[in-house]
């Protein structure tokens, strides 16, 4: 039972870090104001397109990692990626975001992120 769960909570995860890397690569205002780092109109935007690049490819190894190796890689590499919103959280409070989008967003994708990682670590 467990196995079934940790995988398809992983398939979830990365489908959706693809789904916000297309996201800020197609309506990057729209995302960064959802990250909870609005974009400034006078900046440049290369960190939205950044962010979509990132995400997205992070998204896409970790399901070409759930569907091509075992349990344990995808677990290191959920564990490894969980970095990823907890340096989000961090960037959002130090860039004067909101501490409700820095933890109820950023800070709770990784414990879930970490949680995923243990189970798959359990399966």
């Amino acid at each position: 039972m467990l196995s079934p769960l940790a995988y398809g909570l992983a398939v979830l995860l990365n489908l959706f870090i693809v789904f916000i890397g297309a996201r800020f690569l197609l309506a990057p205002t729209a995302s960064a104001a959802g990250y909870g780092v609005p974009a400034r109109p006078e900046g440049d935007p290369a960190y939205l397109s950044v962010k979509g690049v990132r995400d997205l490819s992070y998204g896409l190894l970790g399901l070409t990692l759930i569907a091509f190796t075992t349990a344990d890689a995808v677990a290191w590499f959920m564990l490894v990626v969980a970095l990823v919103p907890l340096g989000d959280t961090v960037i959002v409070l130090r860039n004067g975001g909101t501490k409700a989008v820095a933890f109820g967003i950023h800070f709770a994708t990784a414990v879930v992120v970490l949680l995923d990682a243990a189970l798959l670590f359990a399966r």
